[in-house]
């Protein structure tokens, strides 16, 4: 592990046709740091995202995480290094239980190959078992163990955005991208998410988050980041971004 920023990007751009999303956006994000990013929306937030977690190819720039050179990997070979991401709408397999998600998520898992399922059956079977009680373990601590049996797609908005989150977490991720966890949560799941999110924050774990909820970025997340048309426009402190004229205007809403 390097000891500069855990993930940069360097020049990234993303062309659809002739409309530039993401315009030669080039940031370091800090290692162990809660980074918000923030703008109105078609701004790039997402498209960025999307970019650094390898659901979409750039047009031009790189990825780095750890000093290393990423750029084009698939989500499945840069979660293996260490980068996870959740989505603004959760993406559970509906008719799996929550529990069965959750335990999906480790890639190379010997049942997989025709050879482990007929020859390997004792190892399959020990490593299921580990699976499962990483898998519990991880519910217990983000409060869904009682809801381990239930099927995913029957879970409420905000338990959803909760089994995003431990979905992730199977990967023992080193940075997490978020994208707009608070949205659609009710306040009593938005705090057990946010506690989770400190408390992994506490271990070392680094997030970028991207959240139109400025109360939750100017209370959990330094530094803050802005986009506006594909560019940043703001780098700084919570307190900086309250106090600047750009943001006040355009996404705080100007002081009465």
């Amino acid at each position: 592990m390097t000891a500069g920023p855990i993930l940069s990007t360097r020049g990234l751009t993303r062309d659809f046709g002739a409309f530039r999303a993401v315009d030669s956006v080039t940031l370091d994000f800090g290692r162990g740091r809660m980074t918000g990013l923030i703008g109105p929306n078609g701004a790039g937030k997402t498209t960025l995202f999307n970019m650094i977690a390898g659901e979409l190819p750039p047009t031009a720039g790189q990825v780095l995480l750890d000093g290393q050179d990423v750029t084009g990997l698939r989500p499945d070979a840069l979660f293996a290094r260490g980068l996870a991401r959740t989505f603004q709408i959760p993406r559970p397999f509906r008719r799996m239980t929550v529990l069965e998600n959750v335990m999906l998520v480790p890639s190379a898992q010997t049942g997989e190959t025709v050879l482990g399922a007929l020859f390997r059956r004792r190892s399959m079977a020990a490593e299921q078992r580990r699976m499962r009680d990483k898998a519990m373990d991880i519910l217990e601590f983000m409060t869904l163990d009682r809801l381990a049996d239930q099927p995913a797609g029957k879970v409420s908005g905000g338990q959803m955005k909760l089994l995003e989150l431990a979905r992730a977490l199977m990967g023992d991720p080193t940075i997490i991208l978020l994208d707009e966890p608070a949205a659609g949560v009710n306040p009593s799941l938005t705090r057990i998410l946010v506690e989770r999110i400190e408390e992994l924050n506490r271990r070392g774990t680094s997030f970028v988050i991207i959240e139109h909820d400025m109360d939750f970025v100017m209370r959990h997340c330094d530094p803050v980041i802005a986009l506006a048309e594909g560019r940043v426009v703001f780098q700084g402190t919570g307190e900086e971004a309250r106090s600047n004229p750009v943001l006040l205007d355009a996404y705080l809403g100007s002081p009465a």
